[in-house]
């Protein structure tokens, strides 16, 4: 399939159709479609589309669909991305919510919930595994994670701290580099 407006709206539907646990369990979903499948997009571009999604605000996942619809096809490659990833969504959630109340105490109801929980830290696991790798991470600076991991979950503090605290070293370590340069 080429990438007509067609064949990219018809991949973002897939892979929202089909992905279960939100934004970050799509990734190797979206990876493998625009990556391996189609070859709409290299390792850095799909690296950096990654980068770009998570800093900005909104599902990572709608992010990451403008990115490539953007890359792909200008403004309607966007829009039909975007359509494609949040249509099943929307379908799934109006039956859903109309079933919901009637179902939700059901034992077999509660029972499949929990048991998705841990194939959606899976899917959320093995795209951070698979960018720890092609993104090239010196094992110098796997610390970081690690403390900001025991930061959130163990100390309780916000990640808005702390990435507003990287944000402010960063730019002080840039503006340092700087003046040593001159």
């Amino acid at each position: 399939m080429s990438n007509s407006l067609f064949s990219l709206f018809l991949t973002f539907l897939k892979i929202g159709a089909f992905t279960i646990g939100g934004g970050y369990a799509m990734i190797p979903l979206i990876r493998r479609e625009v990556i391996d499948k189609h070859h709409w997009l290299d390792d850095k571009t799909f690296l950096d589309g990654l980068a770009a999604s998570q800093s900005c605000p909104g599902p990572i996942a709608v992010n990451f669909s403008v990115y490539i619809g953007m890359h792909l096809k200008g403004f309607w490659g966007m829009i039909v991305a975007v359509l494609g990833t949040v249509l099943p969504s929307f379908v799934f959630i109006v039956i859903i919510a109309a079933l919901f109340t009637q179902y939700a105490q059901l034992t077999l109801v509660q029972k499949a919930f929990h048991a998705l929980k841990p194939a959606v830290v899976a899917l959320i696991a093995s795209p951070l595994l698979q960018m720890t790798r092609s993104s090239q991470i010196k094992p110098a600076f796997l610390w970081v994670p690690v403390l900001v991991m025991i930061l959130v979950a163990f100390l309780n503090i916000s990640p808005i701290w702390i990435i507003m605290t990287t944000i402010i070293f960063s730019v002080l370590q840039s503006l340092w580099q700087k003046n040593r340069s001159e």
